[in-house]
């Protein structure tokens, strides 16, 4: 366990004080959550940087779509499995545990989402989630059409690949600095 003060390696401290909506968002947090998450705080450093981050997270985790909040933390799991990132795998494991129920269905999806007993349109959601994040420059037309034949809506795959391609950006940047996931996660939902 990590005796780290700061949310990364980087001395970037956040901002103090936060401006009050800023502070507002991180007591909305303690009280849904009981903490708040690491990656806000190390993004705190620069409020219009940590403003953009929640806005595209919110949006794409959290905003109406034909995928639902537990698929969009299933790509989530997947895409920080193949990417190895600590802080993400640590922190959307405990999402899926917590959004399904299933504490083993987070663990097969952070180990290796073959393994575990998905359904078809899940499984193939995820092989696309997979080969964005290995090859995305060999998705053709089957690709797409293999997400339609399981009932997404080309909406949906808009929304597959802007949550596989938001967490492959973000994956990068918590292990570029070592982004230390709030203890907290690891005992959720177990």
């Amino acid at each position: 366990m990590s005796d780290q003060t700061l949310p990364t390696a980087l001395d970037l401290p956040m901002v103090d004080p936060l401006p009050p909506e800023t502070q507002k968002y991180f007591d909305i947090c303690v009280e849904k959550l009981g903490f708040v998450p690491n990656v806000l705080k190390a993004n705190a450093f620069d409020i219009d940087k940590l403003n953009a981050f929640t806005a595209m997270y919110n949006d794409l985790m959290l905003a109406e779509s034909g995928l639902s909040k537990l698929e969009r933390e299933m790509i989530a799991v997947v895409v920080s499995s193949i990417n190895r990132c600590f802080y993400c795998l640590v922190a959307h494991g405990a999402a899926v545990r917590q959004l399904s129920g299933d504490p083993q269905l987070g663990e097969m999806l952070v180990m290796n989402y073959r393994v575990a007993p998905l359904d078809a349109r899940q499984r193939a959601m995820l092989d696309f989630a997979a080969k964005m994040t290995t090859a995305s420059a060999e998705i053709e037309e089957a690709d797409r059409q293999a997400l339609r034949d399981e009932g997404f809506s080309d909406r949906d795959i808009w929304d597959i690949a802007n949550v596989a391609g938001f967490f492959n950006m973000s994956n990068r940047v918590a292990s570029a600095t070592a982004m230390v996931p709030n203890p907290e996660y690891h005992s959720q939902c177990r």
